[in-house]
């Protein structure tokens, strides 16, 4: 489906330096924030203690997040398993105690509303952060490894090679973002990560696989010729694609509240990124790689005919 269709290849090729010069400079300074400013880690990841309140009516959840936040405190506020069930999650402050920090916040909370009722208190150990972390990372280097492995056997090598480097250019990208505006990473914000590496290897595969489908057709096109006619011809499902991805992101953002929000600005940054790297960094990694017509067009079978008996070779 199309809504519209361009009838002039646009040559995407022609300026492809300047755009990998532009994600050079911007890979190095998302190391460099990753680097020097590190990753605002959860309480998942760091740390920290566990409250479960009780309303005698539905819960106020920005007011909470207010109030805690007046007093200094650093917490993860959501409704659990009703409206009137608050669960709070809090970092370790100036190295107070469990009981300590939940005494404070209870007391901030009762002075909201005398109704608040402390159910449970837990402690989360950091252990479970360095695990969560062990695993999260192993989690995107086995998904990296998938896709080359699928890339390379489904087009070739070059392809699987670009891709790969392209979809993690997204992932540092994201994450440099969140160090450099010291934003929460949680655990929804590490599920959005890996969800923009599946993303955005789809993407690529969509140009790939046009890239190899006008090599048939074009065969005195040149290698950026048939590249930019591919991209061009990709043009259309691309924004029907995207464009209803991020509408839905984008409810998300303006309304799915605090829980959500980091989650969604993930993707939202995954997503713009996600297409300019499939068609401004994959393709010309591919191009400059070497890649050729050769590689997926059989050479035609030449019949020699022997001068003495006539006999085809």
């Amino acid at each position: 489906m199309e809504f519209f269709k361009i009838r002039r290849t646009i040559p995407f090729m022609r300026y492809a330096l300047v755009f990998n010069v532009i994600s050079v400079i911007t890979f190095v300074l998302a190391v460099f924030f990753l680097a020097t400013r590190g990753l605002n880690f959860s309480i998942e990841f760091t740390g920290g203690t566990l409250l479960e309140v009780s309303y005698q009516q539905a819960a106020d959840v920005d007011g909470i997040r207010r109030v805690l936040s007046q007093s200094g405190y650093k917490a993860e506020v959501q409704n659990f398993g009703s409206s009137r069930d608050v669960l709070i999650r809090m970092h370790a402050e100036g190295g107070e105690s469990s009981a300590q920090l939940s005494e404070k916040a209870h007391a901030a909370l009762k002075a909201q509303d005398s109704s608040v009722e402390l159910r449970r208190v837990e402690f989360v150990g950091p252990q479970v952060g360095e695990e969560l972390a062990e695993y999260g990372a192993l989690a995107l280097l086995v998904t990296a490894v998938g896709i080359v492995l699928y890339l390379w056997m489904r087009f070739e090598w070059r392809f699987g090679l670009a891709a790969i480097i392209a979809n993690l250019h997204d992932v540092v990208i994201i994450l440099g973002f969140f160090a450099f505006f010291q934003w929460e990473f949680s655990l929804p914000v590490l599920a959005a990560v890996l969800a923009v590496l599946g993303y955005s290897v789809n993407e690529s595969v969509v140009v790939f696989d046009r890239v190899r489908e006008m090599f048939r057709k074009l065969r005195r096109a040149s290698v950026p010729e048939v590249i930019d006619t591919a991209i061009t011809g990709t043009i259309s499902r691309t924004i029907i694609t995207h464009g209803s991805t991020q509408a839905v992101v984008t409810t998300m953002l303006i309304f799915g509240g605090a829980a959500l929000h980091y989650f969604a600005l993930a993707l939202t940054i995954g997503i713009l990124f996600g297409i300019y790297s499939s068609v401004l960094v994959a393709s010309p990694l591919v191009m400059w790689l070497g890649v050729d017509r050769a590689q997926f067009i059989r050479p035609a079978k030449r019949s020699i005919r022997d001068e003495n008996d006539g006999a085809v070779v």
